[in-house]
């Protein structure tokens, strides 16, 4: 008897989590807000955010998406180098293209591997990094893509460029 209890016990917890985990997507994944032809750069500009929650953007933003490009006085090939630094020890982030004058990355988060596409642009005739971060599935990133931006932007100016 204290078999088929042991038994019922767990299947009840495996469906209980099932049923939580799906009202958790469902909050988190209500539909997909991705789409390849969002990134890169067109006539010198990041592409604007969607209408969710889950993306920033320094150029040509609304209110709610809005952060400030990073400025630099260093060289700009030196701002570039330091900046692809400073990616390549965030956590969980990949860089997956880069040009001169633009770095397109990948950051997943811990648990449920989401993926952020994470953009930095470096106009030739100004000193300042673009920047666009954007979830790509959800309506919500709980302030995750604005926080990993800041924090970019703090590690840069610690290393005074």
């Amino acid at each position: 008897m204290s078999r088929l209890l042991t038994a019922f016990r767990q299947r009840f917890l495996r469906s209980i989590f099932a049923i939580l985990l799906t009202l958790i997507s469902s909050l988190i994944l209500p539909g997909a807000t991705w789409a390849a032809s969002s990134l890169g750069i067109d006539n010198g500009h990041l592409s604007s955010c969607p209408a969710s929650d889950n993306c920033v953007v320094s150029q040509n933003a609304d209110e709610k998406h809005a952060i400030d490009p990073i400025a630099y006085h260093v060289d700009r090939n030196a701002a570039r180098e330091i900046l692809l630094k400073v990616i390549s020890v965030v956590p969980r982030t990949e860089i997956v293209e880069q040009t001169d004058n633009y770095i397109h990355a990948l950051s997943k988060s811990r648990i449920f591997q989401f993926v952020d596409d994470v953009e930095f642009y470096l106009p030739p005739n100004e000193s300042v990094i673009h920047l666009r971060s954007a979830s790509r599935v959800g309506e919500s990133d709980l302030g995750v893509n604005r926080r990993r931006a800041e924090q970019i932007r703090l590690a840069l100016r610690d290393l005074n460029i």
